[in-house]
């Protein structure tokens, strides 16, 4: 079972997050961090650039993203490139070179999978995955059918996922069709799992992930297969699920040495 820290808002969960990454960076500062795009791990990139100014210092570590759109121009505000360049790789001062993102290119999406693939395993993994959740359960952009043993490839988003998204564009139509994103295979690889959610759109999708059946339905079921996996998330979040009294008996008791 996943470790569920259940807190009062989307602020202190970031402010959480931060101080054990920045934690684990100052222990080692070639760490190595996944970073997740959309609007849920927002508040963890805010904590992590005030560590930035309070004096930690990021610029050793690496990053890996989990997705890209496909065949949004280089530049485009809503590629997930510009995202991580606007939302972590500026603030905490990181070389864009140790900032890698799935190249969405039309041109070279046919081995885009494979070549991230070969860039994760080369560099040694990652130490620390954020992540989110879809109203529908997907992780990254594994929507729901995918398979838990699936690595990073080209995938086709859903009418939903691509209705979640169009907030952050024009209309929907101008929400790409594909993107590139890490499989679920390749994220149970990462040393850590922090999966953020908060609001009370998607605590059904919470309780699935953490609670229910592990089944392709419920890719955010995957985090039940971690060996170590901490579930971040608000009191609307929290509202569907069955056990939330024990995690936050569990919390309430839980040893400060242990960290999340």
């Amino acid at each position: 079972m996943a470790e569920v820290l259940i807190v009062k808002n989307k602020e202190e969960a970031g402010a959480l997050v931060a101080e054990h990454i920045a934690a684990k960076v100052k222990a080692n500062p070639a760490f190595t961090l996944g970073v997740a795009t959309g609007s849920t791990p927002l508040p963890v990139y805010r904590g992590l650039a005030a560590q930035a100014e309070a004096g930690v210092d990021f610029s050793g570590i690496t990053c890996f993203a989990l997705d890209e759109y496909v065949g949004l121009p280089a530049g485009h505000p809503e590629s997930y490139r510009a995202v991580v360049d606007r939302e972590v790789t500026e603030p905490l001062g990181l070389d864009v070179a140790r900032v890698n993102v799935p190249d969405g290119s039309a041109d070279g999406v046919q081995t885009a999978g494979e070549r991230y693939e070969e860039a994760l395993r080369a560099h040694g993994g990652v130490d620390l995955q954020l992540l989110g959740i879809g109203t529908d359960g997907h992780l990254a952009f594994n929507e729901p059918g995918s398979s838990f043993g699936s690595l990073t490839r080209v995938k086709t988003l859903t009418e939903q996922t691509r209705e979640d998204n169009a907030r952050f564009f024009d209309s929907i139509d101008d929400v790409p069709m594909h993107c590139v994103t890490q499989g679920l295979g390749t994220i149970l690889r990462a040393g850590h799992l922090v999966m953020l959610a908060f609001g009370e759109g998607k605590a059904d999708a919470v309780a699935g992930a953490v609670e229910g059946a592990v089944s392709a339905s419920m890719p955010g079921s995957a985090i039940q297969l971690h060996a170590h996996a901490t579930v971040v998330i608000d009191e609307a979040a929290a509202s569907k699920l069955k056990f939330a009294d024990y995690y936050r008996h569990a919390q309430r008791n839980k040893p400060d040495w242990q960290g999340i």
